[in-house]
């Protein structure tokens, strides 16, 4: 296997490109998995308070040997916390077992209760209290963004949205990184490939490079800069989906992909998402 990649954010801390999500893992699979990912290479874990699997990445990361700082470690506020962002974050680092996480992100912006800007002031206090290393979003649109950089002046390092072949969010994208935000993908495979594993372009990417189709679509999310966390608790899955560093896509390939979008989105809109 190649190198990973890292990534610098506009707070000038160092993200690796390629993580472990471990959305809808129980904590005895997150366990296994975190194990199995830390073993074959990986260096940054995703999860969430909503998850419910903070006990099993704290037990995860408590029993391995590398050193805590060489791991980042992200999570996230649920939307009924925006109002209560410390005291959440603070159950989620007792929860991990961690006196600091590397990157605290708001969950959504449930524009209905609109308190995202309160959220975000409170994020702002959490990094100065030095409680997270990195503070940003998840699932902000433009003009989420937009309120959140005018009303405190300080921009997200991070918007993790949902983002695959067929859900390219382009305008998005070159948005966030227009303001040097760096674009993270959810959902990065398509919910396991659907649509996308099959389709004649990336089985013919994969036989050209002697690649799955599972890594050829997360070596497309690493070329076009987005840091990418891709779930599994199957242990072949997890080192294939980090075996994506010893080839690159040509400039070819990558303007096959872009062909696949079609806006296809798997998960909520964020403009009508309001679930708390």
């Amino acid at each position: 296997m190649g190198q990973q990649t890292i990534i610098k954010l506009v707070d000038e801390n160092q993200m690796p490109q390629l993580g472990l999500g471990v959305w809808k893992a129980s904590n005895e699979q997150v366990v296994g998995a975190i194990h199995t990912a830390l073993e074959v290479g990986y260096r940054s874990i995703d999860t969430a308070a909503m998850y419910n699997n903070e006990e099993g990445v704290g037990k995860a990361l408590k029993e391995s040997a590398i050193p805590r700082e060489e791991i980042f470690v992200t999570t996230k506020l649920w939307n009924d916390r925006h109002l209560d962002a410390s005291a959440a974050l603070q159950e989620s680092l007792a929860r991990l077992q961690l006196d600091y996480v590397d990157l605290y992100l708001i969950q959504w912006p449930v524009p209905e209760q609109n308190h995202y800007v309160d959220a975000w002031k409170q994020l702002i206090e959490l990094k100065e209290a030095g409680l997270t290393r990195s503070i940003g979003v998840c699932n902000f649109h433009i003009e989420h963004l937009q309120k959140v950089i005018q009303e405190t002046g300080v921009v997200p390092t991070i918007n993790q949205i949902e983002l695959h072949p067929l859900m390219q969010q382009r305008q998005l994208h070159s948005w966030n990184a227009t303001h040097h935000i760096t674009t993270e993908s959810w959902s990065p495979l398509s919910r396991g490939g659907k649509g996308v594993f099959n389709s004649p372009l990336v089985e013919q990417l994969a036989i050209k490079h002697g690649k799955t189709p599972a890594q050829i679509v997360i070596r497309w999310h690493l070329e076009c800069g987005m840091i990418v966390i891709p779930k599994s608790v199957t242990p072949s899955r997890i080192k294939e989906n980090f075996d994506v560093f010893d080839f690159r896509l040509e400039k070819e390939d990558l303007a096959a992909m872009a062909e696949l979008d079609i806006g296809k989105r798997i998960g909520p809109n964020p403009d009508n998402y309001n679930q708390l």
